[in-house]
């Protein structure tokens, strides 16, 4: 029987353009249960798909503070939040 090789699925690689971003971050935030760790994974991959070094330096962060704020045990404040849907040409918008 024939090995099957298996990869492991990174969201950043599929990530290419605002309406991906805007989609994938979307559909996280409406998934999330309510502890924000699926939107914090979300702008993670987001965030890597654009380059972290470009991102952290469009918001005014170091790279290591904002892959610090987006790892799997951090906690982004709501200002690194808003700036990174700002580089990501998005907009929060209530229905």
């Amino acid at each position: 029987m024939a090995k099957i090789k298996t990869y492991r699925y990174d969201p950043a690689d599929f990530l290419k353009t605002d309406e991906d971003y805007a989609g994938y971050l979307t559909e996280c935030i409406r998934l999330d249960d309510g502890d924000g760790k699926t939107i914090r994974a979300a702008l993670d991959a987001i965030t890597r798909a654009k380059g972290i070094t470009k991102v952290a330096k469009e918001i005014g962060m170091t790279r290591q503070g904002l892959a610090k704020a987006l790892s799997e045990n951090g906690n982004p404040q709501m200002s690194v939040f808003f700036n990174l849907i700002r580089v990501f040409g998005l907009q929060v918008s209530l229905a």
